[in-house]
């Protein structure tokens, strides 16, 4: 009895020590409970300055801040600066955007609209002197295949290169007819008969687009009848190509499609999505709608004014002023870059790729990322980059053209694209804003060496 007494007083005496298998113990008190009481007793002398610390904008500092707050704040200064200017220009201007302040004579709007049905003749043209071309390189095909002997056949088959290559000039000179006075008929017009900035300056795009396709058809189809005429010889064509072998993609649905399609480059088939989707093709068309009427508003309401107020500044050649002035327009102006930009890039031509199930949708890459000029350059504007690069660089430099000298072509090209584009349109061809806009490219055709 005594010692079951006991025996129980032991095990109530080892719970009291702590031990587990008997009673939980009481968990010893945390730092940070110790520093809440002391912070709640000694409301005025608890530790803050316990360890060393460095400022996070110093280089000693562990971890670098983030900085999206001052991203924040200055779009919110540059919002609130530029309201500042639209209210100024309100009050002193009132509102000048008005549809009878754009007058269009009746002429040009004729002028404008003969031309952008006739331009596209010139690739009928282009599809027929290939038709011609496909019927004769069958025919030689059919005439090589003919001769059984392995010797025999060697020899036709260099017999027809030769034939090949005589009839390659005279197409390509039929090519190169065709296009020329595509571009000369148009430039001709614009410059001489159509007076309206806007109009001129559609038409002559237009022109020049579908001068840039002509090219790239007759190019890419002259390869494949030379890879259909020595298939041993030449190197392997992409496997993308084998869906529509030429000459099977000589036919007027296939280049309609290359017309329409979204891009400069001509291939037999393209990556192509599998249905069309209208709710997105309304959002990029509104979305283009809103970028025009954008570049409307600031051209009108803001650009206009302030380059007429320069006129006197410029005449006296008041250098503060004018740098005043430009530094006033170079906000404006790129507002409305930026919104074309995105407007044609990113809206218009994401539209017209939807309604033509265009697959490869790589416009444009991140160039507001780009580190140098070279890749801003080759990422802005990739139809044309690709065009300069696979029908002007590529071919110079793999016939043994150095570098340097393709660069320079490519820089060339640029230059008579631009002054095209820009002088022609405005009535102001004098070489000095082709070459200003050309030398700013030179860095584009740096970036085909890479």
């Amino acid at each position: 009895m005594t010692d079951t007494a006991t025996t129980s007083g032991s095990e109530a005496m080892d719970g009291r020590l702590g031990r587990p298998f008997l009673q939980n113990p009481t968990p010893a008190p945390s730092q940070d409970h110790i520093r809440e009481d002391i912070q709640k007793k000694y409301k005025h002398a608890f530790v803050v300055h316990a360890k060393q610390r460095t400022s996070c904008l110093s280089r000693e500092s562990d971890n670098t801040p983030s900085f999206l707050g001052f991203r924040n704040l200055m779009v919110l200064m540059l919002v609130v600066s530029n309201l500042r200017l639209v209210l100024e220009n309100f009050k002193k201007y009132g509102i000048l955007v008005t549809l009878s302040g754009h007058e269009y004579r009746q002429h040009d709007v004729l002028l404008g609209w003969i031309l952008f049905l006739l331009v596209p003749c010139h690739l009928l043209v282009a599809y027929i002197i290939e038709l011609v071309a496909a019927r004769q390189a069958k025919a030689a095909v059919v005439r090589i295949k003919k001769n059984d002997n392995v010797r025999a056949r060697s020899t036709s088959q260099q017999r027809e290169h030769r034939t090949f290559q005589l009839t390659w000039t005279i197409i390509a000179m039929a090519h190169g007819l065709n296009a020329t006075l595509n571009l000369a008929i148009a430039t001709t017009v614009v410059y001489y008969h159509i007076h309206h900035p806007g109009i001129g300056t559609m038409c002559e795009l237009h022109a020049v687009i579908v001068w840039l396709k002509a090219c790239s058809y007759a190019l890419t189809n002259r390869d494949l009848r030379h890879a259909l005429l020595e298939p041993t010889g030449s190197p392997p064509l992409p496997e993308l190509y084998k869906k529509c072998p030429y000459p099977n993609n000589i036919t007027l649905r296939n280049l309609s499609y290359f017309w329409w399609a979204p891009t400069l480059v001509y291939q037999p088939v393209y990556p192509r999505t599998n249905s069309i989707r209208w709710d997105f093709v309304l959002k990029r068309l509104s979305e283009t709608a809103i970028g025009v009427l954008l570049i409307w508003i600031l051209s009108a309401q803001y650009a206009a004014p302030l380059l007429q107020n320069s006129l006197e500044m410029v005449s006296s050649l008041n250098l503060g002023a004018i740098v005043e002035r430009l530094l006033k327009l170079s906000t404006i102006s790129l507002a409305c870059w930026l919104a074309g930009f995105f407007a044609l890039f990113q809206s218009f031509l994401n539209a017209l790729a939807e309604v033509m199930r265009f697959g490869d949708r790589e416009f444009y890459s991140d160039w507001w990322n780009s580190s140098s000029l070279r890749a801003y350059w080759s990422s802005w504007n990739k139809p044309v980059f690709h065009f300069m690069r696979r029908h002007i660089y590529a071919p110079l430099v793999g016939r043994g053209c150095p570098k340097v000298v393709a660069q320079i072509a490519v820089f060339l090209f640029s230059g008579i694209l631009h002054e095209l584009l820009v002088g022609v349109p405005t009535h102001n061809i004098i070489g000095i804003d082709s070459h200003a806009s050309s030398y700013c490219l030179q860095p584009l055709t740096h970036s085909f060496s890479a």
